[in-house]
């Protein structure tokens, strides 16, 4: 079928790119998106614009949180195919309550997991989730959509299709072709070195496309291997091969028996009511523990098993603000009387790798350099796709055009709709949050509606401007999206100041980098944007004036 090895690793290069690039398109750009999913959510939620906040005192401020809890009607309706008989008005026996923060969130996110009478499988819990200001306790609106860690974060690996978990099934399905793809093209590509430091704009259209897809997948190649790898290696035990709680469940079940035994933590509860000592006086422990071996003293995750039980227990987890691992040194505590049960042991070499290769995809620690450093590997790899898609287009469509196909102009519309098309929708979704009324009920359903919604609306304009393609011509809907992006881009940050009073001067004098950072990010996503509109123009007229002598030399 191929004369020779590259040729076949040039097809598959090709065609699964083509096929499953508009999927990894998203994948890397929200996912460069997603390296600052908090500041995302302080931008969309003006009320959470204050200073991070380390963890409160239980006693003052989480307790009180956590006892007004209780699973809302969405969890409720979920869990009710689950139950054998009716649902209880209320929760009362309260399985677990963990509360999780980060050096970049000044809010705090709360879970409270609750037992369920008569539960078909009697482990499984159902969940309430909550946010507060660390600083009083003051529950804020959960109707209000997290768009950076509530949208653009799922969207990265899951594309928001939760049905059979379909979304993280297709994202892996893609990151494993690309790393098939990676592979293909540096054997395609043998002068790697070379292509390292080739680029000329000024060249052809079809040579420019390919240098900046070639130096865009070279330069960032590393970057792109590891996230992929590393994707697939954080759901592989939970989403595509859950061994452990499937073929293995009743091996998993024992290993957990015997944990619980060899590390004093009780895997059950024992069925006798018990109070509960000062978890601020086990967290002030844990502290002067981690102090006592020279490491920072953040709190970034803490639980309360079996909570009102004898067997109950309190864990404390040390924040990853230092490290690469998101949390580790637990320390753990009896709940009824604050007696120290034991410290995790060091982690075994297979789990310390685990921990570093999933902390440094997920990127909790602080490090800006290096948080810049995966926006732009992640948008590189955006750009490599994107020029894919055009070379493939501009490869093929004057010969599509002779034969009167209409491959190249599908292919350019869904091309369009991914590249600027995904611009626009997520600056839609930005122009939504801050048009929309704060007391609008389902409020944030509006909001996703609007991102689909413009992406819908791109795709129609997409298509319906592409009949140039099928004459060998441009599709002018890449310029004219480009126009759009620097129009909305300036929308969102003029209507952030007009319904907020954040502009640019007051949050830059602040020095509130979460909403500073996102203005200027979509002012100069504006600049590109018109920069490019303005450079396809004039190729555009270029191009139309030198067919137009060439069919004038013909007559």
């Amino acid at each position: 079928m191929f004369k020779s090895f590259r040729q076949a690793m040039a097809w598959l290069h090709t065609w699964f790119g083509l096929v499953l690039g508009f999927v990894l398109m998203a994948a890397f750009f929200f996912g460069a998106l997603s390296v600052f999913d908090r500041e995302f959510d302080r931008w969309s939620i003006p009320a959470t614009r204050i200073e991070p906040q380390p963890m409160p005192s239980f006693e003052k401020v989480l307790r009180p949180a956590f006892e007004r809890m209780q699973p809302n009607a969405a969890a409720i309706d979920a869990m009710r195919p689950r139950v054998n008989g009716p649902m209880p008005e209320h929760y009362d026996t309260v399985v677990s309550w963990s509360a999780y923060t980060t050096h970049r969130d000044p809010v705090l996110a709360l879970f409270a997991g609750y037992e369920v009478p008569n539960a078909k499988d009697p482990e499984e819990a159902i969940w309430a989730l909550g946010t507060i200001d660390p600083r009083d306790g003051t529950a804020l609106p959960d109707d209000r959509l997290k768009i950076g860690s509530g949208f653009f974060f799922p969207l990265h690996y899951g594309l928001t299709l939760d049905w059979k978990n379909l979304g993280i099934w297709i994202v892996g399905f893609s990151a494993l072709v690309m790393l098939a793809a990676l592979i293909s093209g540096v054997v395609m590509h043998r002068k790697l070195f070379r292509e390292f430091f080739t680029f000329r704009p000024d060249k052809a259209r079809l040579r420019s496309v390919l240098d900046l897809h070639n130096l865009t997948g070279v330069v960032a190649l590393p970057f792109h291997f590891f996230f992929a790898f590393t994707g697939l290696l954080i759901f592989a035990a939970t989403y595509y091969f859950p061994v452990g709680h499937t073929q293995l469940h009743d091996l998993h079940d024992l290993h957990a028996q015997l944990e619980a035994q060899h590390t004093g933590l009780p895997h059950e509860r024992a069925g006798v009511p018990a109070g509960l000592a000062s978890v601020d006086a086990m967290v002030a422990e844990a502290q002067r523990r981690w102090q006592a071996n020279d490491k920072a003293g953040d709190v970034g995750f803490l639980v309360l098993q079996h909570v009102g039980d004898a067997n109950g227990y309190v864990s404390v987890y040390r924040a990853g603000t230092d490290r690469i691992a998101l949390v580790g040194d637990g320390i753990h505590f009896k709940a009824a009387t604050g007696e120290l049960i034991g410290e995790d042991p060091p982690a075994t070499a297979g789990a310390r790798v685990a921990e570093f290769l999933t902390g440094l995809h997920l990127q909790h620690f602080r490090h800006w350099l290096l948080r810049w450093l995966y926006v732009l590997g992640g948008l590189a790899g955006a750009v490599c796709i994107a020029t894919g898609f055009i070379f493939f287009v501009e490869k093929r469509k004057r010969q599509h055009a002779q034969q009167g196909s209409q491959g190249a102009r599908i292919v350019d519309a869904l091309a369009v709709t991914t590249v600027t098309g995904m611009v626009l929708a997520t600056l839609g979704i930005l122009i939504a949050n801050r048009l929309l009324p704060e007391t609008l009920p389902a409020r944030g359903d509006w909001e996703r509606y609007a991102f689909w919604g413009t992406w819908a609306l791109a795709l129609l304009h997409a298509g319906l401007r592409s009949a140039p393609v099928a004459r060998g011509l441009t599709n002018p809907a890449w310029r004219e999206q480009c126009w759009a992006i620097a129009v909305l881009a300036i929308a969102a940050v003029l209507l952030n100041w007009i319904t907020t009073g954040d502009h640019l001067l007051r949050t830059l004098s602040e020095g509130y980098w979460p909403v500073a950072g996102i203005d200027l990010s979509l002012l100069c996503s504006a600049a590109l944007a018109a920069f490019v509109a303005r450079r396809l123009g004039l190729r555009g007229t270029a191009r139309q004036s030198r067919m137009s002598n060439e069919e004038a030399a013909h007559v």
